[in-house]
């Protein structure tokens, strides 16, 4: 009778700590599979490149990941932070750390094969395993669907926010990976990263297709200004206008919508002259 009459005092005491579980998450994929694991309700805060799914954006934003303030964070007393990769090194992270959050690093690589990693330690650190578990199957079943044959077109990735100059994605980019996992070919060889666009070097790598953001596209001022890019109209995707503006973090973020982004990419290429 004395054990029940322990475990019955306890179990208010343990879902009160569950309910009281405050998290931080930072990056949009980190965000993303917070919600589809369903620990939606304890979040306090995310960063600013956490947009979707929509609910998020009612949140507290704590700001870029890689421009983070150890004050901003703690001010919200989280328990645990879901801190990217991409967020590393960080002073402020650190800072956090010392102040008796905890902090968990989930990984960031321009690989696939990294979201299954990522569901796996988010899910670990949420207490949310059986969850996780079903959400790393669905995530097979994707990825196996993606395709597995190669097509002979060749497609350029163009960063572009408001301010600044627009950039060609080259090697060691999350564009460059999405692209190959498409079954395509990135126009820019030859350079690591992402370069300002240069015409000598669009018009050479003549591209089928040209991939950019969806707010790529309202910062240029419309698809019209595209193609006034340097040398775009020079190129097999100019002549024929030829544009996919897609969700930039759903194709490079490498988390649960990357798949769907990846088939999209490739659906669209199937359909080039």
């Amino acid at each position: 009778m004395k054990k029940w009459l322990v475990l019955l005092v306890a179990l208010p005491l343990v879902a009160f700590a569950a309910v009281q579980e405050k998290i931080v998450a930072l990056g949009g994929d980190v965000t993303e599979i917070v919600y589809a694991l369903g620990a939606q309700s304890s979040l306090v805060a995310r960063d600013s490149t956490s947009q979707w799914p929509q609910a998020a954006n009612d949140l507290p934003d704590v700001g870029y990941l890689r421009q983070l303030n150890a004050e901003g964070i703690l001010s919200l007393r989280p328990t645990l932070v879901l801190a990217s990769a991409q967020a590393q090194p960080s002073l402020a992270l650190q800072q956090v750390g010392q102040s008796h959050v905890r902090v968990v690093t989930v990984p960031g690589r321009n690989d696939l094969r990294v979201i299954d990693e990522k569901i796996r330690v988010i899910a670990d650190a949420t207490h949310r395993e059986a969850q996780g578990e079903t959400l790393r199957n669905a995530l097979r079943e994707e990825l196996a669907a993606l395709p597995s044959s190669s097509l002979n077109k060749r497609v350029l990735f163009i960063l572009n926010h408001g301010g600044m100059t627009a950039l060609a994605a080259g090697q060691q980019t999350g564009a460059d990976a999405a692209i190959r996992a498409a079954g395509l070919q990135n126009a820019m060889q030859g350079f690591a990263r992402y370069q300002p666009l240069s015409q000598e070097g669009v018009i050479a790598s003549q591209p089928d297709l040209i991939v950019i953001s969806q707010d790529g596209v309202k910062a240029l001022g419309g698809e019209a200004s595209l193609w006034t890019l340097p040398g775009l109209a020079q190129t097999p995707a100019g002549r024929n206008k030829q544009m996919l503006a897609i969700d930039d973090m759903a194709l490079l973020g490498f988390s649960l919508r990357t798949p769907k982004a990846i088939q999209q990419l490739r659906a669209k290429a199937e359909q080039l002259p």
